[in-house]
């Protein structure tokens, strides 16, 4: 088997530590990232649905500053958005490097992604389940809780695999900027010639995006009621 690999994948082979490394780093960077995401994506796409006019909540000042907010982060490509926030990153982290650096810029990325997914998936509740809590005295935070986000549990978990596939991603992308990791592996021996190296790097994001996408599925279908 190990000369079979030597024969299609040498520079790969020649390097193993370097790439276990960088598939460490990729998940320490998605450990990270990914449940403050979806913790603070949660929080403003219920804020943006709870204040939103004729909402539980109606706030049509925070509905309008929050979901700006959200807008301007998801309008900016996440690479340019990396390169903005590395004084941040260096503010708050201490470092723009690895990937402690790339959490600030990998959380600024993903929760307005999240947050629209939730808001998405909440708007899709039936406004007659809201009026009959309503009219049996459910206050407004027991119709979030028990209505809302009950009922689009499917469509919220669907959201935060779509936005964990895209995490992937960005964790690819802020390789450029020198946050370690499958991106960072790819791009200095890849662009080398070492075409063995990005196709590597490929087959094994796939195989990632593969799992969580399945998993996903499987617990939306259990959700399901």
């Amino acid at each position: 088997m190990a000369e079979f690999l030597n024969s299609i994948i040498p520079n790969v082979m020649s390097k193993p530590d370097l790439l276990w490394k960088a598939v460490v780093e990729t998940m320490q960077m998605l450990l990270i990232s990914a449940p403050i995401s979806f913790l603070l994506g949660l929080v403003l796409g219920v804020t943006v649905v709870a204040c939103k006019p004729g909402g539980v909540l109606q706030n049509r000042f925070v509905s309008l500053v929050v979901g700006k907010v959200i807008d301007l982060f998801r309008s900016i490509p996440f690479i340019l958005l990396a390169i903005i926030m590395l004084g941040l990153s260096r503010l708050v982290i201490g470092t723009a490097s690895g990937v402690k650096g790339a959490i600030i810029p990998l959380l600024f990325g993903t929760v307005p992604f999240f947050a629209r997914q939730v808001e998405s998936a909440m708007s899709e509740v039936s406004p007659g389940l809201v009026e009959a809590a309503a009219s049996m005295g459910c206050s407004p935070w027991d119709i979030l809780w028990r209505v809302y986000l009950k009922e689009s549990v499917p469509g919220i978990v669907r959201g935060g695999t779509i936005t964990l596939v895209s995490l992937i991603g960005f964790t690819a992308m802020a390789g450029a900027i020198g946050a370690g990791g499958l991106g960072n592996f790819a791009i200095t021996y890849g662009l080398r010639r070492q075409m063995d190296v990005a196709y590597t790097v490929i087959i094994i994001i796939l195989i990632m995006v593969s799992i969580i996408q399945a998993a996903g599925n499987r617990i939306a279908e259990k959700a399901t009621h």
